[in-house]
């Protein structure tokens, strides 16, 4: 819903017992080159790894929505990790 804040499941406990439990999210402007990139991370609280990542030169829906899909490709049927952003 737009407009709605989420309750904040994960409540700053940046830590994780197993791998795709909690993740967190993040968009970052890099300035290269005389050019802005935006990359777009997830990272796995578990064990620091990132589950995946895109770039692109605009900040625009399919820099994150690429990136989704890359790391939703990586779960199995039995994992359900929070995602924090």
């Amino acid at each position: 819903n737009i407009g709605k804040i989420a309750p904040n499941i994960l409540a700053r406990d940046f830590k994780a017992a197993k791998s795709n439990e909690k993740w967190v999210t993040d968009v970052t402007e890099f300035h290269l080159a005389g050019e802005k990139l935006y990359l777009s991370a997830i990272l796995d609280l578990f064990n620091g790894e990132i589950i995946a990542y895109n770039i692109e030169s605009r900040a625009v829906y399919p820099l994150v929505s690429k990136m989704l899909d890359k790391a939703f490709d990586r779960l199995e049927s039995k994992d359900s990790p929070i995602l924090h952003s």
